[in-house]
Parts: C-alpha cells; sequence; structure tokens
C-alpha cells in the first residue's frame, strides 16, 4: 500500500500528524537542523521520523532482502559499496569498465529507508516494486525500530560499528559541512557533551549498537556483526564473511583468480574518492559525495580529542558496554 501524503509546510516539509507528534516529544539543539526529536527511545530529525512511522506502517520485507545497517559515520558509503558488487557481481563483474560503481555513488545503487524510499515519495510502493531481486536496502534506524515485516521474515541484515571516538570526530566533521541554511555551527565542545549525553541522530551511540550486537548473538543466522577497525585490518576475509552471510559466498574458483582482493580495491576508499561522480556529483538529500569522503582512518580521533574529552569518553563506554561481550 503506498503512502498518503498530507499536505505539509513549507518550512518543514512535515505533516499537520507530525508535527502534532513532534511538539510531545523532548527536543535538544540539532547537528545538522534546528532541532532532533527523542522518538522512541532514539534521537531523529522531524522528517526522519515522519518517514521511519511511513516505513514501520507499510514496509513488507521479503526473505530474499538484503538490509545494511549503520550509525552514521561508521563505513556506511563503503559498506553499500561492498554488499552491491558481491550480490551483483555475476550480472556486473567486478573487471568491467562499465560496473555501476564506476559511474554511481553508492547511495545511488543501495536506498536508505528513510531518504529515498518513504521520505517525500509519493508511491513508495511502486518505487519498490521497480527494484531488481535481491533487494538490498540501508537504513540507519535501530533495530528496535525496525519494522516487523524485516525482524519475522528471513531477510538477512549487515550491522557496522566503528570505534565511538572516530565516529564522533567524522560525525561532528560531516554534519557542519551540510548543516541546513540559517543553522549556525555546533562548537566542538558543545557537540562532545551531547555525544556523551546520547544526544546524536539515531543515538545514543552503545544503545544503537547493542541493539544489533545482541540481536547478532541471538540471530547469528539473521544479523552479522561487523566492525569497521577489523575490516580494515582485514577486508578479504571478511568480504568472504559478508558474501556468504549475505548468501552470495565466493567459489574457491573465485578465490583462486584472485576475484575477492579485485572486488576489495573496487570498493577501496582509495578507488571510491578519486571517481568523478564522487568529486563532483550528488546523492542523498542532494548532499555532495565529495563530503562522504574524507580520510577513512582509524585512529584519526588523536588528532581532535584532548585528553580529558578521550578519558571522559572512554569511561562512558566501558560502563555501557560493561557485561555485554563487547568492547572498543
Amino acid at each position: 500500500m503506498a503512502t498518503i501524503i498530507q499536505p505539509k509546510d513549507d518550512k518543514d516539509g512535515v505533516t499537520n500528524e507530525c508535527k502534532k507528534l513532534l511538539s510531545s516529544l523532548p527536543k535538544e539543539r540539532g547537528w545538522r537542523t534546528e532541532h532532533i526529536y527523542l522518538f522512541q527511545g532514539y534521537w531523529c530529525q522531524p522528517k526522519q521520523i515522519q518517514a521511519i512511522l511511513s516505513f514501520q506502517s507499510h514496509f513488507h520485507a521479503l526473505d530474499s532482502d538484503l538490509v545494511l545497517a549503520t550509525i552514521p559515520k561508521s563505513g556506511t558509503t563503503w559498506l553499500k559499496a561492498l554488499a552491491f558488487a558481491i550480490v551483483n557481481r555475476h550480472r556486473f563483474p567486478i573487471s568491467k569498465s562499465d560496473h555501476p560503481l564506476l559511474f554511481s555513488n553508492p547511495h545511488d545503487l543501495v536506498p536508505f529507508f528513510e531518504y529515498n524510499v518513504y521520505m517525500g515519495n509519493e508511491d513508495p510502493a511502486g518505487y519498490l516494486s521497480g527494484l531488481p531481486s535481491p533487494r538490498i536496502f540501508c537504513t540507519h534506524i535501530p533495530y528496535s525500530a525496525m519494522a516487523d515485516s524485516i525482524k519475522s521474515s528471513r531477510c538477512k541484515v549487515v550491522y557496522i560499528c566503528r570505534n565511538p571516538l572516530d565516529t564522533f570526530v567524522s560525525s561532528w566533521i560531516y554534519t557542519d559541512k551540510i548543516r541546513s541554511d540559517g543553522v549556525p555551527p555546533l562548537p566542538f565542545e558543545e557537540a562532545f557533551d551531547m555525544f556523551c549525553e546520547g544526544k546524536i541522530g539515531y543515538g545514543p551511540f552503545w544503545d544503537h549498537v547493542l541493539g544489533y550486537w545482541n540481536e547478532s548473538r541471538e540471530r547469528p543466522d539473521k544479523v552479522l556483526f561487523l566492525r569497521y577497525e577489523d575490516m580494515k585490518a582485514d577486508v578479504v576475509s571478511h568480504l568472504k564473511k559478508l558474501a556468504l552471510h549475505l548468501g552470495y559466498p565466493f567459489s574457491e574458483d573465485e578465490e583462486e583468480r584472485g576475484e575477492v582482493e579485485r572486488l576489495a580495491e573496487l570498493c577501496s576508499f582509495e578507488k571510491m574518492k578519486e571517481l568523478e561522480v564522487n568529486k563532483s556529483g550528488k546523492s542523498i538529500m542532494n548532499f555532495e559525495n565529495q563530503k562522504l569522503f574524507r580520510k577513512a582512518r582509524v585512529g584519526d580521533w588523536v588528532n581532535y580529542l584532548s585528553p580529558s574529552m578521550e578519558e571522559r569518553l572512554r569511561k562512558e563506554i566501558e560502563a555501557r558496554f560493561q557485561g555485554s561481550g563487547l568492547s572498543f
């Protein structure tokens, strides 16, 4: 069933019904927009809240669907590229000069539920029906807020997390680049306080990560949990694990021919950053692609966080993840 689009306010771009909901929610200063709101236990922007409500009400997962999940600035673009290349490698051979990843940003190839499918889309059902099988989606939505059909179906979920120190720094730098018109810069120290308090898009960070971590431990056949740092250190073995979980494992012949390594190279940060489409094109919500590619380095936080900031965040992390079996 297609979502019924109600008249929207020109300034906020949300329905009157959503505005009523927002008026009842706790709010804080936004990182990119004027405000973020505490919705279903996590912080979110108005347009995303409206899209998520539609997603939760209308999305029907197929058993063949593949869902990639992240909290922002944790390797989302990279994971999209890897998953698309793995699943479509027979349709689009890695070595071909016309591979879609050479001419399209990964965000144009793997749609977000909350940005592409259900935000401002007057015919989500029509959009979904036009996607090739298997359908690959991405989301920043916490597992607790996923559409019920995703949880109950046999579709596969992949989650990638990143060290929270790097996640914070990358998030602050990126959101400062894409701030809405009229929204003043968020000072680094204030943003850090908000991150530690959990007030970040789709956060708290630890709740987001633990939601997928716990599900991956209870249902490893359903949810694959990956670490950004581990993948950077050994991309080949993690690509094999990712392909197996998605249901498209590499054959012995492919491994012997070096297809895994070639795929890793095609999707590498260095390769994607140099492509013309990622230098001049636009994708998510009309943001410039070049702003998605900064450094992709592990440990870059040392160039931004003071010793006291590091100590504070590490203590917060230790307390939040204690007893979970997950550490950073």
